[in-house]
């Protein structure tokens, strides 16, 4: 295969990466341009171009991309109720098809022949960087160069990088992180035992339960068709609103998720999530429809919300059954909009309260006092109904068991 011409690195200014442009310099001789995807993360960009243009770049993109972020992949997964395996809500494999998406933009737009990537060839994030890429320009050469070079470990990267002038910072040596907006993760360092207690300086998003606020805090988060629309009566776009939802958890503990995955590639892993923001939507959003849900859509969904998850976590977001699923997910989201006071205390979250134009929920059918509205006996004849298969089973078994 000729050596390309001209590539696209996805670029964050970190060890990996810093390693990456160098090294693709070195090896094919080409033109490096980096994109850079501001996706809301907490670590200054102001100096990532001028980072890159040092190392070798011959041009450096940094995209603000945090309300696309938020409003076209965020939220419609967490329209969808998914969550990874229970508990990980996916912070890190939502970002992937929209970097990946764009790097495909520049490299039309530039000319380049080729796009290159950080993730390694243990990872999921390979995956979703190159199905993504295949799924939206399939003639787009994919460089990964953890599955070329031989530098095969972090203290080997770090070598590299004091040989060839590249600084890093102390966490980049340590761990292996991703920020955005939605969630902050870690890996490596002790988290390879999972056995050990993470060392407090994997959480710099949320402060630690013990020293939370002693007192509660509550808010009131309003939904229109699913969306998180305002806080406390003030409205925000998608991001805005996001990044609140993020300063109010972190105050109070919220969203921290230390947890063993199993990863597509085939091997569990060991890992550190910060979810603040995404916690306090994702408990008033199911706790809205609760009241707003019809009980057959609502089973539906939940069954198909694993799935839905699994088609983020494995890459699939460009899938025709992920866009599917959405269809079905965003059509069962249509009456869901109201108002759920949450309770926030110790790492905690707790609706509290919910109201909606579109409630389900009667007060006179639910009370526990006189109402002309229910018939008490017409719930003979509903279990005699629903009770007939049983019978029929018993039946079936008494006879087996006298024989």
């Amino acid at each position: 295969m000729p050596a390309p011409q001209k590539v696209v690195l996805a670029y964050s200014g970190g060890l990996d990466t810093s390693v990456i442009l160098k090294w693709l310099m070195t090896t094919y001789g080409c033109e490096i341009i980096t994109m850079t995807a501001d996706l809301g993360q907490p670590e200054d960009l102001s100096g990532v171009e001028a980072k890159a243009l040092k190392t070798g770049a011959v041009k450096a993109y940094v995209e603000d991309l945090k309300e696309e972020f938020a409003r076209d992949f965020v939220f419609p997964m967490l329209r969808s109720g998914a969550s990874y395996e229970g508990r990980y809500l996916l912070g890190t494999s939502i970002a992937r098809p929209l970097i990946a998406k764009r790097l495909v933009d520049i490299a039309l737009r530039e000319g380049a022949d080729a796009v290159a990537h950080g993730a390694t060839g243990k990872g999921n994030d390979q995956v979703r960087f190159e199905f993504a890429v295949n799924a939206l320009a399939p003639q787009l050469r994919v460089i990964a160069p953890w599955r070329e070079w031989d530098l095969m470990s972090r203290t080997a990267l770090n070598a590299f990088a004091d040989a060839h002038g590249i600084p890093i910072s102390a966490s980049q040596k340590r761990y292996s992180m991703d920020s955005n907006m939605l969630h902050n993760s870690f890996e490596g360092a002790e988290l390879e035992d999972p056995s050990v207690e993470p060392h407090e300086t994997c959480y710099y998003m949320s402060r630690p339960m013990a020293t939370a606020p002693d007192e509660p805090e509550y808010l009131e988060l309003e939904f229109e068709q699913g969306n998180p629309v305002a806080i406390d009566g003030t409205r925000l776009s998608p991001a805005k609103l996001l990044l609140a939802l993020n300063d109010i958890g972190a105050r109070h503990g919220v969203g921290r998720l230390d947890m063993v995955e199993n990863r597509f590639v085939g091997m569990k892993s060991h890992g550190v999530y910060e979810t603040p923001g995404g916690t306090i939507i994702r408990a008033a959003h199911r706790d809205l429809e609760g009241i707003c849900m019809d009980r057959e859509v609502m089973r539906i969904r939940d069954t198909l919300a694993p799935s839905y998850a699994a088609a983020v976590y494995n890459g699939y977001w460009f899938a025709p059954e992920r866009e599917a699923m959405q269809a079905f997910m965003d059509a069962a989201q249509k009456w869901i909009s109201g108002t759920v006071r949450v309770k926030l205390f110790k790492g905690g979250v707790w609706p509290v309260g919910r109201s909606s134009p579109n409630t389900l929920y009667c007060h006179d059918l639910a009370t526990f006092e006189e109402c002309a509205a229910y018939d008490h006996k017409d719930a003979a004849g509903f279990i005699r109904l629903n009770a007939l298969r049983l019978t029929t089973f018993g039946a079936m078994r008494r006879r087996a068991q006298r024989s």
